[in-house]
Protein backbone atom coordinates (compact mmCIF):
# COMPACT_ATOMS: atom_id res chain seq x y z
CA UNK A 1 0.00 0.00 0.00
CA UNK A 2 1.18 3.24 -0.75
CA UNK A 3 0.84 6.50 1.17
CA UNK A 4 -0.39 8.95 -1.31
CA UNK A 5 2.03 12.08 -1.32
CA UNK A 6 0.09 14.97 0.58
CA UNK A 7 0.06 12.60 3.38
CA UNK A 8 3.24 11.58 3.15
CA UNK A 9 4.72 11.72 7.18
CA UNK A 10 8.14 13.67 5.76
CA UNK A 11 5.61 16.68 5.18
CA UNK A 12 3.93 16.41 8.75
CA UNK A 13 7.63 16.69 10.20
CA UNK A 14 8.63 19.96 8.37
CA UNK A 15 5.14 21.46 8.83
CA UNK A 16 5.61 20.41 12.86
CA UNK A 17 9.26 21.44 13.11
CA UNK A 18 7.96 25.22 10.87
CA UNK A 19 4.78 25.40 13.19
CA UNK A 20 7.32 24.75 16.74
CA UNK A 21 10.15 27.17 15.71
CA UNK A 22 7.81 30.01 14.27
CA UNK A 23 5.49 29.72 18.02
CA UNK A 24 8.94 29.33 19.59
CA UNK A 25 10.03 32.16 18.47
CA UNK A 26 6.99 34.48 19.32
CA UNK A 27 7.30 33.40 22.65
CA UNK A 28 11.24 34.40 23.13
CA UNK A 29 10.57 37.65 21.32
CA UNK A 30 8.94 39.59 24.17
CA UNK A 31 12.30 39.20 26.29
CA UNK A 32 14.88 40.01 24.44
CA UNK A 33 12.32 43.01 22.67
CA UNK A 34 12.46 44.07 26.53
CA UNK A 35 16.27 43.50 26.30
CA UNK A 36 16.61 45.51 23.06
CA UNK A 37 17.70 42.98 21.40
CA UNK A 38 16.48 41.30 18.16
CA UNK A 39 17.03 37.85 17.44
CA UNK A 40 19.81 37.90 15.35
CA UNK A 41 20.95 40.18 18.17
CA UNK A 42 20.73 37.72 20.67
CA UNK A 43 22.17 34.79 18.71
CA UNK A 44 25.52 36.99 18.15
CA UNK A 45 25.83 37.76 21.69
CA UNK A 46 25.12 34.22 22.44
CA UNK A 47 27.46 32.79 20.32
CA UNK A 48 30.53 35.00 21.42
CA UNK A 49 29.95 34.18 24.98
CA UNK A 50 29.50 30.86 24.50
CA UNK A 51 32.96 30.80 22.05
CA UNK A 52 36.76 30.56 23.37
CA UNK A 53 37.82 34.01 24.83
CA UNK A 54 34.52 34.99 24.15
CA UNK A 55 35.00 36.08 20.55
CA UNK A 56 35.16 34.93 16.35
CA UNK A 57 36.83 35.37 13.36
CA UNK A 58 34.04 37.08 11.65
CA UNK A 59 33.63 34.74 9.27
CA UNK A 60 32.91 31.71 11.52
CA UNK A 61 30.80 34.34 13.24
CA UNK A 62 29.23 34.49 9.55
CA UNK A 63 29.04 30.28 9.28
CA UNK A 64 27.91 30.01 12.84
CA UNK A 65 25.16 32.26 12.40
CA UNK A 66 23.98 31.34 8.68
CA UNK A 67 24.49 35.08 7.96
CA UNK A 68 26.20 36.30 4.42
CA UNK A 69 29.92 37.86 5.56
CA UNK A 70 27.86 41.25 4.36
CA UNK A 71 25.03 40.47 6.58
CA UNK A 72 27.05 39.33 9.49
CA UNK A 73 29.66 43.08 9.09
CA UNK A 74 25.86 44.66 9.53
CA UNK A 75 24.78 42.90 12.64
CA UNK A 76 28.18 43.12 14.17
CA UNK A 77 28.24 46.96 13.40
CA UNK A 78 25.06 47.70 15.05
CA UNK A 79 26.29 45.85 18.03
CA UNK A 80 29.45 47.80 17.85
CA UNK A 81 27.55 51.00 17.76
CA UNK A 82 25.92 50.42 20.76
CA UNK A 83 28.80 49.36 22.52
CA UNK A 84 28.06 45.15 23.16
CA UNK A 85 30.95 44.00 20.61
CA UNK A 86 34.02 45.12 19.43
CA UNK A 87 36.43 44.17 16.75
CA UNK A 88 40.09 43.12 17.26
CA UNK A 89 42.33 42.61 14.73
CA UNK A 90 43.73 39.08 14.12
CA UNK A 91 47.46 39.33 14.70
CA UNK A 92 48.28 36.04 12.92
CA UNK A 93 46.16 37.23 9.45
CA UNK A 94 45.76 40.88 9.08
CA UNK A 95 42.55 40.27 6.58
CA UNK A 96 41.17 38.66 9.50
CA UNK A 97 39.77 40.23 12.43
CA UNK A 98 37.26 38.97 15.08
CA UNK A 99 34.26 40.40 17.09
CA UNK A 100 34.27 40.15 20.77
CA UNK A 101 31.89 40.51 23.87
CA UNK A 102 32.80 43.58 25.45
CA UNK A 103 31.89 43.79 29.64
CA UNK A 104 28.77 45.58 28.43
CA UNK A 105 27.72 42.97 26.06
CA UNK A 106 28.48 40.59 28.33
CA UNK A 107 26.72 42.27 30.83
CA UNK A 108 23.12 42.30 28.24
CA UNK A 109 23.45 38.48 28.01
CA UNK A 110 23.51 37.79 31.38
CA UNK A 111 20.49 40.05 32.25
CA UNK A 112 18.85 38.10 29.59
CA UNK A 113 20.01 34.56 29.87
CA UNK A 114 17.66 34.12 33.01
CA UNK A 115 14.48 35.65 31.73
CA UNK A 116 15.01 33.29 28.32
CA UNK A 117 15.93 30.28 29.88
CA UNK A 118 12.99 30.74 31.94
CA UNK A 119 10.83 30.89 28.72
CA UNK A 120 12.54 28.18 27.10
CA UNK A 121 12.39 26.02 30.08
CA UNK A 122 8.14 27.03 30.05
CA UNK A 123 7.48 26.13 26.23
CA UNK A 124 9.75 23.70 25.22
CA UNK A 125 12.77 21.61 27.09
CA UNK A 126 10.10 21.66 30.32
CA UNK A 127 7.72 19.76 28.12
CA UNK A 128 10.03 16.78 27.35
CA UNK A 129 11.08 14.16 29.97
CA UNK A 130 15.59 13.45 30.43
CA UNK A 131 15.13 11.12 27.86
CA UNK A 132 13.01 12.79 25.06
CA UNK A 133 15.46 15.96 25.54
CA UNK A 134 18.73 13.75 25.18
CA UNK A 135 17.23 12.02 22.29
CA UNK A 136 15.90 15.07 20.40
CA UNK A 137 19.43 17.22 21.17
CA UNK A 138 20.60 13.95 20.02
CA UNK A 139 18.18 13.96 16.63
CA UNK A 140 19.02 17.49 15.98
CA UNK A 141 22.74 17.71 15.93
CA UNK A 142 22.65 14.74 13.51
CA UNK A 143 20.63 16.77 11.08
CA UNK A 144 22.12 20.09 11.99
CA UNK A 145 25.63 18.53 11.03
CA UNK A 146 24.31 18.03 7.76
CA UNK A 147 21.93 21.39 6.88
CA UNK A 148 24.73 23.72 8.65
CA UNK A 149 28.17 21.86 8.66
CA UNK A 150 29.31 25.42 9.63
CA UNK A 151 27.33 26.48 12.79
CA UNK A 152 30.47 25.10 14.92
CA UNK A 153 32.71 27.01 12.71
CA UNK A 154 35.80 28.34 15.05
CA UNK A 155 34.13 26.25 18.02
CA UNK A 156 36.85 24.51 20.12
CA UNK A 157 36.99 21.30 19.63
CA UNK A 158 36.93 20.44 23.23
CA UNK A 159 34.12 22.11 23.94
CA UNK A 160 30.86 19.56 25.26
CA UNK A 161 28.42 19.02 22.73
CA UNK A 162 25.89 20.28 25.31
CA UNK A 163 27.20 24.27 24.47
CA UNK A 164 27.13 23.20 21.02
Amino acid sequence: MSVNPIDDPRLTAMGLLAEVHAGLVARMQPVLSTAGLSEIDFETLLRLGRSPGERLRMTDLAAQTGLSTSGVTRVVDRLERDGLVTRVACTADRRASYAALTDAGRERLTAVLPLHLADIQRCFTGLLADEQLEAFLEALRTIRDVVRPCATAGAAESRSPVRS
